[in-house]
């Protein structure tokens, strides 16, 4: 089992930028799909960028393309999430996931999840 703990949300005004942190309690995944979600107030939580840790082309949600960059240091075991051009609509927890099983975009797959950042975005 990893125990995984986000960092780095807070309040920002729109426009403006953070980076979320997931530190995890294992050093290295050599083979794993690492995940942000997201979940609104009301809404359902759903899926902002993922990664392989083999290697691949990063996933991202159509909402936060060309805004939003995932990446992870494997040797410190800590994922990213750096979110530019914050708008109001990207108001909402944000949890970082892992999972250890193929596909990658399996949502439903993700087993461990870490604690959940508050991000605000004021407009």
């Amino acid at each position: 089992q990893v125990q995984l703990v986000e960092s780095g949300g807070g309040s920002v005004q729109a426009g403006g930028s953070l980076r979320l942190s997931c530190a995890a309690s294992r050093r290295t995944y050599s083979r794993a799909c690492l995940a942000w979600f997201r979940q609104a107030p009301g809404l359902e939580r759903e899926a902002v960028a993922s990664l392989y840790t083999g290697g691949g082309t990063p996933y991202y949600d159509d909402s936060v393309k060309g805004r939003f960059t995932i990446s992870h240091d494997n040797p410190k075991g800590t994922l990213y999430l750096q979110m530019n051009s914050l708008r109001s609509e990207d108001t909402a927890i944000y949890y970082c996931a892992a999972k250890f099983t193929f596909g990658c975009d399996n949502w439903h797959d993700y087993n461990e999840w870490g604690q959940g950042t508050q991000v605000t975005v004021s407009s």
